[in-house]
């Protein structure tokens, strides 16, 4: 048994005990016998002080999305649970493993209304609306242990997701004797054989099938038993919504992306094809069009729904098979059907395939940047260059749409994670997102492009990569505008703008104030030598991609949009 210590102390021992080694947060009052064990285990573990709570816990979500294990986040009561809230949110809808631990008041004065007092049950709890699997508050310091181990259990298995652990203040200032557990690892659900059986029946039945892959909870070696399985079947598949690193978007079998700017022609595939297997996503609003492409509650489509979680079968579509597994082992009892020799949809896999090729070819756009052929250097240059594996943060906003249409992501199975982005649409995610993938992983490119509303909701955290010696490259795309508003704007209400322009700094300037390289980039013909400059540059970089104003998304400029809805 171990020599009695604080329990902050023994916290800090059981989040080594289970493998971490960095965590997120901005520190409070409420937990500085953390903070203490934090010192007292430096040469194990670091704790790496954020700017805000909203930016701790979108780099504990990246954290979650980049190892498959939890990202951990630290901040205290109040103002700053309220703060990280938007990472839990973005966890929730992401399937993604994360804690958050809150400094609370302490026992002797609770439910007073303290200062900052919060009931997190009620606030984060699943029985009160709220969006984590589990919230709890440590009353006692020989628990803690205990809460820690089934925090780890309870946000890998089943469908992942995110736990939220109240800690207060007193308890964590009590010395306790009590024993860290051991590593805790997921336990999987396999499919049924019987449900594998009749999928068997249906894909042979089959003269359009499509695959939908998504979700948390992929492993590399089941990314890879993925890929066996669509070859063995010859089987077109499309990625989910900001899942796009989940197949090989080089592979003759990829479909493209499913999900907010999806390629029409490939919309128009969705609705004929016979066969949809989704094999992860919860297959809800942004996956499915509006629930257009994918009719709720009743399918046109024949639809065999794999998920993890048995609350989300059922939930929405009353499928033809519902299948409960771990996308960890889920491809793995797929790739066991035998196949037949030869498979009747080959002209149509191929098909799907030429059209995703074809909305890669972009069309001339006004002004002297073109963020499409931004984006098609980066890869090129990327690859060329050996960096394949680069990573590739973004919020949310129009602007992403040139990245989910243009790059090219590796798969899990062979490049590691290489998109991290919300599916939760929360503004903000990318910055933060890129300085903790850096800081996890510093022998990897981390690139993020973000809007200009998205980067200053976060771009504070600059000074994290400064302090910590993160180096990702960041490209601002400024249009001076919330373009995504904008765009709803035009189309609902032409000509009548409110409160969707921005005024923005010289954002090259502000990079240099907080010790990166800065650059402003105008020209398309500029930005491939500023680029290759940034992977070879010790410091961070952030280049400033200045757009013009009409340019809104990668498919209409604002006169467009603006023209259609007057017709």
């Amino acid at each position: 048994m171990p020599a009695s210590r604080l329990a902050g102390h023994a916290l800090v021992e059981a989040l080594i005990a289970q493998g971490v080694d960095t965590v997120f947060g901005v520190p409070g009052e409420s937990y500085l016998a953390v903070l203490d064990g934090f010192y007292e285990h430096r040469e194990r573990i670091r704790f790496v002080a954020c700017r805000q709570e909203g930016g701790a816990a979108f780099m504990a979500e990246a954290q979650g999305k980049l190892t498959g294990r939890p990202g951990i986040c630290f901040v205290t009561r109040g103002p700053g649970a309220t703060n990280a809230s938007i990472g839990v949110h973005t966890a929730f809808q992401d399937s993604t493993p994360m804690i958050l631990f809150v400094g609370q008041v302490g026992s002797d004065v609770r439910d007073r209304e303290a200062f900052q007092e919060v009931d997190y049950r009620a606030m984060f709890g699943p029985n009160t609306g709220g969006f984590a699997k589990w919230v709890a508050e440590v009353d006692r310091a020989d628990r803690l242990p205990e809460y820690v181990a089934r925090a780890f259990h309870v946000t890998m298995q089943g469908r992942p997701g995110p736990v939220v652990l109240a800690l207060p203040e007193d308890m964590l200032t009590q010395r306790t004797a009590a024993a860290v557990l051991p590593r805790v690892e997921p336990v999987h659900a396999w499919p049924a054989p019987d449900a594998l059986e009749q999928l068997h029946d249906l894909l042979r039945q089959a003269r359009r099938p499509i695959a939908i892959v998504g979700g948390g909870g992929w492993t590399p070696r089941s990314a890879a038993a993925l890929q066996r399985f669509a070859e063995n079947w010859r089987l077109p598949v499309a990625c989910a919504f900001r899942f796009q690193d989940l197949f090989d978007n080089r592979h003759p079998l990829y479909a493209g992306d499913v999900g907010i700017g999806i390629n029409p022609r490939f919309a128009d595939r969705i609705r004929e094809a016979d066969l949809l297997l989704a094999i992860g996503p919860r297959l809800g609003e942004m996956t499915t069009g509006g629930y257009t492409l994918i009719e709720a509650p009743r399918p046109k489509q024949k639809l065999v729904h794999v998920h993890a979680g048995p609350e989300e079968l059922g939930r929405v579509y009353a499928a033809d098979l519902l299948i409960q597994s771990s996308m960890a082992t889920a491809a793995m009892a797929l790739e066991g059907l035998e196949a037949p020799s030869q498979v009747s949809w080959v002209a149509w896999a191929d098909e799907v395939h030429a059209a995703f090729e074809a909305n890669r070819v972009s069309t001339p756009v006004p002004g002297p940047l073109d963020m499409a052929e931004v984006v098609k250097t980066m890869e090129r240059v990327l690859h060329e260059s050996g960096r394949a594996d680069a990573i590739f943060t973004n919020g949310a906003g129009n602007y992403s749409g040139w990245l989910h249409r243009y790059y090219r992501y590796g798969s899990l199975a062979h490049t590691g994670r290489t998109q991290l982005a919300p599916t939760s649409g929360a503004m903000g995610y990318g910055v933060p997102a890129a300085v903790a993938a850096s800081l996890l992983q510093p022998g990897r490119t981390v690139v993020n492009v973000a809007g200009d509303g998205d980067f200053l909701m976060n771009g504070q955290e600059l000074a994290t990569a400064t302090g910590y010696g993160a180096r990702p490259i960041v490209l601002v795309v400024d249009n001076g505008t919330y373009g995504t508003i904008r765009m709803h704007q035009e189309r609902e209400y032409p000509g009548r703008v409110s409160g969707s322009d921005l005024f923005n700094p010289d954002f090259a300037a502000l990079a240099r104030a907080y010790g990166w390289h800065g650059r402003l980039i105008a020209e398309t013909a500029e930005f491939e030598p500023a680029f290759r400059e940034a992977l070879d540059r010790r410091e961070p970089t952030l280049l400033h991609l200045k757009l013009d104003a009409q340019i809104s998304t990668s498919r209409a400029t604002l006169s467009q949009l603006r023209g259609a809805a007057k017709c």
